[in-house]
Order: C-alpha cells, then structure tokens, then sequence
C-alpha cells in the first residue's frame, strides 16, 4: 500500500510538472505574436519562424548541455534509467525549466527585430542557453552553491540569507533584458528611425489585435510560469497565484493611467507588472504585489520613452525596461515587499536581493557583449540596408505574411 501511494504521488507531481510545462510552453506562442503586432507586415513571418525555432534549437541545447551545467545531472542514458525511480520526473522537471531557458532567445528576438541576420542570431541564442543563462540559473536556483543556496557565498556574506527569486524576475527576464539591450546597441537602430538630423521618426506598430492576442498569451501563461515553480503539488501555494494576478492588475492600471490610455503600453504594462513579481510572488502581501506590479509598469512606460527618445536605443518592443530594468527591480523588491514589516513572509535579504540582481546584470551585459561582438566581427549580425529594406519575411523566408496580396497582383 505504502509502494502504492509513493507511486501516486510522484505521478501526480509528474503531472504537475508537465502541465505547468505547457503552460509555460504556451506563453512562447505569447511571445512570437507579441511580436507579429509590434514589427511591420514585412517581418512578421520572421518573428514566428524566430521564436520557434529558437525554442527548437534551445531544447537541443539545454537537454544536452545547459540542464548540466546548471544541475549537475544529465540524460544521456537508457530510458530504463530516466524514468526510474521518480517516473521520470527528472524529465518533465527539464521540460519545464527548458521553457523557462528559451525564454531568453524569445525575449532577445523583440528588442533586436526587423534588421537581425537569422542564423547569427540563432547561434547567439545557443550560446546564451548552452552556458550563459545555465550560469546563471545554477548560481541561484541550481548546484552552483553561489547565490541562492543555503550556505552559499551571498548567504554567508549577508547574515544566512542568501538570494530569492522564486519564478525567474532576475534569472529569466533581467538575463534577458540585459542580454538584448547589447544586441540591440551592436546591431545600431533600424533604417529611418531617426533622421539626418537625429530627429526621431517613430515607427508604428502593425496590429494591435496581435500585439493584445500576444499579452493575453502570456498573462494566462504567467500563472503556470510562476505557481507551478512550487515543482511539487504539495509545494503549491495559493498566494503566489494571487499575487500574480494582483501584480498584473498593478501593471495594467498604472499602464493606464500614466500612459493616458495607450493600448500599447496597457497590454505590455501587465506584463511588466508579472516580470516584476516572479521573485517574490511566494513572500510578498497580495497589496504589496499590486505596488510592485505598478511601479514596474511605470518602469516600462517612462523607461520606454526615455530609451527610444533620449538614448536612441532602437529596442523595438522595449524588451530593456520590460524584462530587465522591471525584472531587476522585481528582485530588489522581493527584499522589500517581502520583509514582515511590510506584510511580507520574511525570510529575504534586501541586501542579497540587491546583490543577486545587480550580479545578473555584470553576467549579462558581460557574456552578452562578448557573444554579439565575436558574432558581428566575424560573420556580422545584421542585414544589409537593401535586405532591411525589402523586409526579413521576404530576404530570409522568401514569402510575405499574406502572400495572396503578392498573387493578386498579377
């Protein structure tokens, strides 16, 4: 009977795994038509085709060698031996934190949109999954005893609390936020998006239905992101699922209000507001999380601006502030919202929280800049001003988004 029951119960954790794996699987969809909306009609099949072949070529990659790296356990043996004793949830367990791993080239592709060579930046998404990203991840959530585990280096250094990111605002969305905003530096802005005379000439989206279908995606997407990050069904816990919801809101109504109703800025603005609460969905008071959704989501909005108007950073759906400048801030916040004085769990460092995030960044920004610059010197990233032209779906996939226009003009 006993035999039985631990059968059960890892087979339900089986379950649990895999479904909060296809949710999360289901926000890359979120992803590629967040995009779609946001670039011209003439790179909008790139945009798909991006997003699902780096999620392809990432599961290779991190099956192979970034699960390693990060975990010290691998799957290069007999099927006998993956799926005993535990029913293989090893497996699963890998399927979901893939997700999480391919997030980076999904988040990457948006910043550095509609003037990218296809194959360079395939090759800069291997990379970062195969051993930048896993660094990181081992560092905090892994057996890389640095960051986040109990008797790690920050936790020695900070009183025995070491960094908390409970679903990835620094691990996932600063590494990738930082990583794209050298990319897009490397890659320079899109032809036409300042003048001669530096005068900013703003491009618009193309479809604000794709660009909302792609936040809806990833909003419900989210909550298997951040509540099945519990790994086990008696790990779950109903607060992280509404601080979730309540960081979402936060984003949303911030958006609104200071955006003065941009559709743009409210769809990403509930999403900056679930970037920021990954880290301390598990500690933080459901009030708390609504605030750290709504500062996130003036991150986004004000951050936007200032890079595209001020810097001149052609980032082009502002993947920067979005998922880096909000994921950073969601980090440190964790070390504030998550204090009991706040109405927090407890049991966080601000110190450790401002050290790990600000870490991510040096890793980030660092890796991030040897990567494209190697890349761009020697097989170069971007395409050439004709091909830029002409559009990526065309140059690189040789068909438009619709191609029944192309027909029905002869």
């Amino acid at each position: 009977m006993e035999q039985k029951l631990a059968t059960v119960s890892q087979s339900t954790d089986v379950l649990f795994m895999m479904l909060g794996a296809v949710m999360v699987f289901a926000m890359h969809g979120g992803f590629a038509f967040l995009e779609v909306g946001s670039v011209r009609k003439k790179n909008q099949v790139n945009a798909l085709v991006k997003i699902l072949v780096d999620f392809s070529v990432s599961t290779v990659i991190y099956f192979i060698i970034g699960y390693y790296i990060a975990y010290e356990t691998g799957f290069l043996k007999s099927a006998i031996d993956l799926t005993s004793p535990d029913q293989g949830y090893e497996l699963v367990h890998f399927f979901f934190l893939l997700t999480f791993a391919a997030a980076i080239p999904a988040i990457i592709s948006g910043g550095i949109a509609e003037r990218a060579k296809f194959w360079p930046q395939v090759l800069a998404a291997s990379l970062f999954v195969a051993f930048v990203y896993p660094l990181f991840e081992g560092m905090v959530w892994g057996n890389i005893t640095f960051l986040g585990q109990d008797g790690s280096w920050l936790a020695n250094l900070t009183g025995g609390i070491g960094f908390h990111d409970y679903a990835g605002s620094v691990v996932v969305h600063s590494m990738g936020g930082w990583i794209a905003l050298v990319g897009v530096i490397i890659l320079g802005p899109r032809i036409g998006r300042w003048n001669a005379q530096g005068k900013s000439c703003p491009i618009p989206v193309s479809n604000i239905p794709f660009l909302a279908l792609g936040s809806w995606m990833l909003c419900i997407g989210w909550f298997g992101f951040n509540v099945m990050s519990a790994a086990t069904l008696d790990g779950i816990t109903g607060l992280v699922a509404i601080n979730s919801l309540f960081a979402m809101v936060g984003g949303v109504l911030f958006a609104l209000v200071i955006s003065d109703n941009d559709p743009g800025f409210i769809h990403n603005g509930a999403l900056a507001g679930l970037v920021a609460i990954c880290a301390g969905s598990d500690k933080v008071h459901p009030i708390g999380a609504f605030f750290i959704g709504g500062i996130a989501a003036i991150i986004f909005v004000k951050g936007f601006t200032w890079e595209q108007e001020k810097l001149k950073i052609d980032d082009v759906l502002g993947v920067w502030p979005l998922h880096g400048i909000s994921g950073t801030w969601g980090g440190i916040a964790c070390g504030i919202f998550g204090q009991e004085a706040l109405g927090g769990m407890g049991g966080v460092s601000f110190l450790a929280q401002f050290i790990g995030s600000i870490i991510a960044i040096v890793i980030a920004v660092g890796f991030g800049f040897a990567v494209y610059k190697i890349l761009d010197s020697t097989i170069g990233l971007r395409l050439t001003e004709e091909e830029e032209f002409k559009g990526s779906d065309l140059t690189i996939h040789k068909v438009e988004s619709h191609p029944e226009d192309a027909t029905s003009r002869f």
